[in-house]
């Protein structure tokens, strides 16, 4: 049986309303200007979309809100209509509610039905995890039109009435890493003019025997009132984990497609901070690519991070250009990447 090609048709995303500066942030909290220097010099990450009002704490856009209007924009984008799709992924480490699933709740809202359904509970290489599976099961020639979307509500884990200056670096750090945001990308066994071919998804769970570095609680009726903290990180074991696993997964991608460093244009590099990122890419050597990168202005949405950096990729490449996307997840250490040509 002939093996399809598959290709990226286009992309859509979704960012919840103004960015919010480090500035509005120690505002909020009560911060002098030091803090917001220290922000600068240690994260990076000059601001972020969020889902609820900092002031009121009001939820103003939900998971499926901004899964909805990613998926419309890329599907308008790829002008696809939603009786065409026929495989749907999502990914998220932050759903509305535990049960419906968001995918099914966006794919009623897009008027999609009869296909099947899945949704991946994943962190920063989730958005990875379901290109993974649309890919796959694209490659089987039993569909043909995959609508991917990864997208995470990072704000309603804060807690607005936190006093910053109490709280260990663990939790601390997480005001100002995280943003809210969603993507979408419809893939394809059918190349389009301008469509780009994905190459190859992989994925790697290196975890085993070790310690978590995220941890993001779900807390239910028995156990809501208890102490422990909604989400804590060890950004030292990151800081110094990250960096090595980027450089397995660019050997391992570029081993497999027989590629040289010389023949990469375009990376995208793990988008966990402002200064994280620019220590990955260093790591990295990959002095001839260009780097595509977010995540100083829009902050660390998660699943949604892979998209915004397509969204910024996408109409730059030409015939022959071809570029190489990473991911590492410290929940409990996968790394992943993926490989697009222009055709």
């Amino acid at each position: 049986m002939h093996t399809p090609d598959i290709h990226i048709r286009s992309v859509g995303t979704a960012l919840p309303g103004p960015p919010v500066d480090n500035a509005a942030v120690g505002r909020r909290f009560g911060m002098d200007a030091l803090w917001e220097q220290w922000v600068d010099a240690f994260v990076g990450t000059r601001s972020r979309h969020l889902a609820v009002d900092l002031e009121s704490g009001e939820r103003r856009h939900s998971l499926v809100d901004m899964g909805e209007q990613a998926a419309r924009r890329a599907l308008e984008a790829a002008g696809v209509d939603a009786a065409s799709v026929d495989l749907m992924v999502f990914a998220t480490a932050t759903p509305d509610v535990l049960m419906p699933a968001s995918v099914n709740l966006v794919a009623d809202r897009l008027g999609i039905d009869g296909v099947p359904t899945y949704q991946l509970q994943s962190g920063c290489s989730g958005a990875f995890q379901a290109l993974d599976v649309a890919y796959k099961m694209l490659l089987t020639g039993l569909h043909r039109t995959a609508l991917v979307i990864g997208a995470d509500t990072c704000a309603k884990h804060l807690d607005l009435s936190a006093d910053l200056r109490s709280l260990p670096p663990t939790e601390m750090v997480n005001f100002m890493l995280f943003g809210d945001g969603a993507g979408a990308i419809v893939l394809s066994t059918e190349p389009t003019p301008g469509s780009v071919r994905l190459h190859r998804v992989l994925n790697r769970l290196t975890g085993l025997g070790r310690a978590p570095a995220q941890t993001i609680e779900w807390f239910g009726t028995a156990d809501r009132h208890e102490k422990r903290p909604s989400s804590s990180e060890d950004y030292k074991a990151i800081e110094e984990s990250v960096p090595v696993m980027a450089v397995e997964i660019l050997q391992e991608l570029l081993e497999d497609l027989d590629w040289q460093e010389s023949d990469v244009d375009y990376l995208l590099p793990p988008q966990l901070s402002g200064q994280m990122t620019a220590k990955i890419v260093a790591e990295l050597g990959m002095v001839d690519a260009q780097e595509v990168s977010c995540v100083r202005e829009t902050g660390n949405n998660g699943n949604a991070l892979p998209f915004l950096q397509l969204e910024r990729l996408l109409p730059r490449m030409v015939q022959g250009d071809r570029a190489l996307g990473i991911a590492i997840e410290s929940s409990k250490w996968i790394k992943a990447g993926f490989a697009l040509e222009k055709v």
